[in-house]
């Protein structure tokens, strides 16, 4: 869509404001709407003031001003507003130099799509990822000097089989019992299927949604592969819509990895190819249907899947999730089939433009522009160095004993060590200048000040149970 064809858009909708979003640092959408009238083509190029001091992240106060560029490419109706709204997607540029903004996660994407063409390695990667969420119908949480507390509540939630309900009817998913039950006891079918018609409005693909294994409300859309810039947009769209389609069901939804204790967490299993003018490069007759690059690229990923972890699973709750015993991989390692491996290769399909590697170890509350830029970026140092992804683990890992399993290279077991890995190992994110030595300083004082910290600070409610009475 140009600019012309921007304002044609809006007179045939009737569509008197237009919406404007980007993304911050840490991948939370931040929008500011306009009369249709007061925007005409210049625009498109010049764009629109605003303080960026206040994003989080991002502008000092003393260089607060900042400029929010549309694409128009972008556009489309806004499903949640009264009137009909056009929506459309920023990109950030300094005012003085008229550069694209270094911390702008959108444009950082761009550059690493950019470095790999420059690279001649491949011209598309191609993104599908599998988020997952709960839907609770409450929740409550506090931290002040002398209380810190969370409640959650949910309909299915396998906590309320006793609850009085007039009646009980008795159908909750029971723990670790959530994975593709019928109704009764899946209870949101409508309202994930009105989810995906959300998304379709706006151009989003669905393939397919279900409950999932948790108890409490689990689930997941599907959403269609795509590139990796208009995947990105579209999980922003994503998270956007199946929050307020909850909302207005007088239902909430969280995107957190572990918000349920002794009970599956939320990940977001990344399915990852490279294809090269129309044809994909990664069917071969190595392991598993791979070709020599794929097994290249896996190596890439599992030898700075550390850092690369500090932008996939960004959150102090995040290695609630990631932890031994439950379907959530900790195991750096790739695997035909095998769920428990950080890398498996789906086996579902033999149509070579369907092979592709799944990282299994991301997870929903980060910034999907970071994040499947930086495994791009691990994945072209894998290929450009042809690293060795190692041996498959083709076993079920609970018939494993601690010794066999010792071998095998494990997952961060913190946010703060998966920081320490990205400040040690980030040489292979800023080579073309896609991922700056300031965005990554930035990320990790962020992280270190605002979570690590924060939360170090602050009694756990179990100390209690464990210290109260010493």
């Amino acid at each position: 869509m140009t600019p012309k064809e921007f304002f044609e858009f809006a007179k045939s909708h009737g569509a008197e404001m237009v919406d404007l979003k980007f993304t911050d640092l840490l991948g939370t959408w931040q929008h500011c709407s306009f009369p249709v009238e007061v925007w005409d083509e210049d625009t498109f190029v010049e764009g629109v003031g605003f303080d960026g001091s206040s994003i989080r992240g991002w502008q000092g106060i003393h260089m607060s001003d900042m400029l929010a560029v549309p694409d128009p490419s972008t556009t489309v109706i806004d499903p949640f507003f009264k009137e009909p709204t056009l929506s459309v997607i920023a990109n950030i540029v300094d005012p003085v130099s008229k550069e694209p903004y270094s911390r702008d996660p959108r444009h950082i994407a761009k550059k690493g799509i950019d470095y790999m063409k420059q690279l001649g390695i491949a011209t598309e990667c191609l993104i599908g990822p599998e988020p997952e969420f709960f839907i609770f119908d409450e929740v409550r949480f506090d931290q002040t000097t002398n209380m810190g507390f969370y409640q959650i509540d949910s309909v299915e939630g396998a906590w309320n089989t006793n609850r009085i309900e007039e009646p009980n009817l008795g159908y909750k998913p029971g723990y670790k019992g959530g994975y593709f039950p019928v109704s009764p006891t899946d209870t949101y079918h409508d309202l994930r299927s009105e989810m995906s018609r959300e998304m379709k409005k706006v151009g989003i693909v669905v393939e397919a949604h279900h409950h999932e294994v948790g108890t409490g409300g689990q689930a997941e859309i599907d959403m269609k592969y795509d590139n990796l810039l208009k995947m990105a947009d579209h999980f922003m769209w994503y998270k956007y819509i199946v929050k307020n389609v909850a909302k207005r069901a007088g239902k909430t939804v969280t995107f957190m990895p572990k918000p349920i204790f002794e009970d599956n967490g939320s990940g977001m299993h990344t399915h990852f190819s490279l294809w090269k003018d129309g044809q994909p490069l990664f069917a071969g007759e190595k392991y598993a249907g791979l070709s020599q690059l794929a097994l290249y690229s896996i190596g890439g990923l599992l030898k700075h899947a550390p850092a690369i972890l500090a932008f996939a699973a960004p959150t102090i709750n995040s290695y609630r999730r990631l932890v031994p015993g439950f379907e959530a991989p900790v195991n750096l390692v790739m695997s035909a089939r095998n769920r428990s491996a950080a890398v498996r290769i789906p086996m579902y399909h033999s149509n070579p433009k369907a092979k592709r590697f799944e990282f299994r170890c991301p997870d929903p509350s980060g910034n999907a522009y970071l994040t499947w830029t930086a495994m791009l970026m691990a994945v072209l140092d894998g290929i450009e160095n042809k690293i060795d992804p190692g041996d498959p683990l083709d076993r079920d890992i609970y018939d494993m004993t601690v010794t066999e399993l010792a071998k095998y290279p494990k997952v961060p077991e913190s946010l703060e060590k998966a920081l320490d890995a990205l400040e040690e190992d980030h040489e292979f994110l800023i080579k073309g200048g896609v991922i700056t030595e300031d965005v990554i300083k930035t990320w990790i004082d962020y992280k270190r000040k605002n979570e690590v910290k924060e939360i170090m600070l602050r009694p756990h409610p179990y100390e209690f149970f464990l210290y109260y009475d010493n």
